[in-house]
């Protein structure tokens, strides 16, 4: 059943499942999804007061989520079209050529290619790539701040998730979406070290908000840097 309590200019819509369970649960998904678990016995207007008390959380953790949620619009991998790389800015230039390259020279990110049609699948190789060696030497500096607590992740792992920059398996595998290359090195180191907080404290309480501000002080800068440069 899905139902809506509005909070000031702000509709909440939310899934309600009826089950046997004693108590009422709110859970917000990394989708940004609210799902809520009641009693049977529970009446649809004690669900609304309860939401109502919870809804500053609720928005808290919408925000939170939608932060690893890639907003960058398609490209059209066309001359003159901007790019992200890094946090920075360059201007897609496509160059005929026999040999295949992609590499950034002065403001451009020259394409070489005989065929152009071909342009969207080298830069995403390229991207690709880079996300590789740049994640693998951010993830080393800062797996070391863990070695205190005696957590380690499993593996990186790259992988295109359409609505995450980055997530962690309960056997500790920390897995990144590649379009974080686009981001400036804090964004990337931030949302490394949020899965790293995971392996110590799996849900977002307090003291995995303070574990993450004692790893990284300035990670609030570089989550909202985040969610500007790509949204």
């Amino acid at each position: 059943m899905k139902d809506y309590i509005q909070f000031g200019s702000k509709k909440i819509k939310y899934q309600l499942e009826y089950s046997g369970r004693k108590s009422l649960g709110i859970t917000v998904k990394p989708d940004l999804k609210v799902i809520v678990k009641a009693p049977e016995n529970v009446l649809p207007e004690q669900i609304k007061e309860k939401l109502l008390k919870k809804a500053p959380w609720i928005l808290k953790q919408q925000s939170f989520f939608l932060t690893y949620h890639p907003k960058t619009p398609p490209k059209k991998f066309i001359g003159g079209e901007t790019h992200l790389y890094l946090g920075r800015q360059y201007i897609l230039k496509i160059l005929k050529s026999k040999e295949e390259l992609v590499h950034i020279n002065g403001n451009f990110l020259e394409v070489k290619t005989r065929d152009r049609t071909r342009t969207r699948l080298l830069v995403t190789e390229w991207y690709l790539q880079n996300a590789r060696i740049k994640f693998e030497n951010i993830s080393k500096r800062a797996i070391e701040k863990f070695k205190k607590y005696k957590v380690k992740p499993d593996s990186i792992v790259i992988r295109y998730m359409p609505t995450r920059w980055g997530s962690c398996t309960p056997k500790g595998k920390i897995i990144l979406n590649p379009e974080l290359i686009k981001a400036p090195r804090g964004c990337i180191e931030y949302v490394i070290v949020h899965e790293l907080c995971h392996l110590v404290h799996l849900d977002h309480t307090q003291k995995f908000i303070d574990l993450q501000t004692k790893v990284m002080p300035d990670w609030e800068k570089w989550k909202m840097r985040l969610e500007r440069i790509l949204a």
